[in-house]
């Protein structure tokens, strides 16, 4: 019976992983990309056929790698990851070249003896949201300035 419930909750565990509207990443110790769901299809452009066994520089803007390449060996070398449990607002890249913003959400996946096997990227493509944020700053300090403008001629 034990067998039976473990092949059902890891069927669907998979299907979860699979189906989950948000990217689900994992890479190895080496970098090198093991899981790579729909969600991360979508949002990136890119295959999983064509990524798994590659390495994770597909989703990172050139000025950004060598940051991304030391905290990686860091994190992986001390077993501490920087961003461990917290959401960071990153830049990524579509495999079209187009720049993208994502939350993404990192961690550790270990063992039962608390050996890393690898890290675990969930992103989410915050990029219409992004735009839509910097036209909203940028039309409030329009409306400032016009503000101390007409203030500044208005009687002081």
């Amino acid at each position: 019976m034990q067998t039976t419930n473990d092949a059902i909750n890891l069927a669907l565990s998979k299907a979860i992983v699979d189906q989950a509207p948000d990217a689900i990443i994992f890479a190895d110790p080496s970098g090198k990309i093991m899981i790579w769901n729909s969600g991360a299809e979508r949002i990136f452009g890119h295959k999983a056929a064509d990524v798994m066994g590659g390495p994770l520089d597909i989703l990172i803007p050139h000025q950004l790698s060598h940051g991304h390449h030391n905290a990686s060996n860091h994190a992986m070398s001390s077993g501490q990851m920087k961003y461990a449990d917290k959401v960071l607002t990153t830049r990524s890249m579509h495999k079209d070249g187009t720049r993208i913003y994502v939350d993404m959400s990192f961690g550790f996946v270990r063992d039962e003896a608390g050996k890393v096997l690898g890290a675990l990227a969930v992103a989410r493509d915050i990029t219409e949201r992004q735009g839509n944020d910097r036209a909203q700053r940028l039309r409030i300090a329009e409306l400032e300035k016009a503000l101390q403008e007409k203030s500044g001629t208005d009687g002081k």
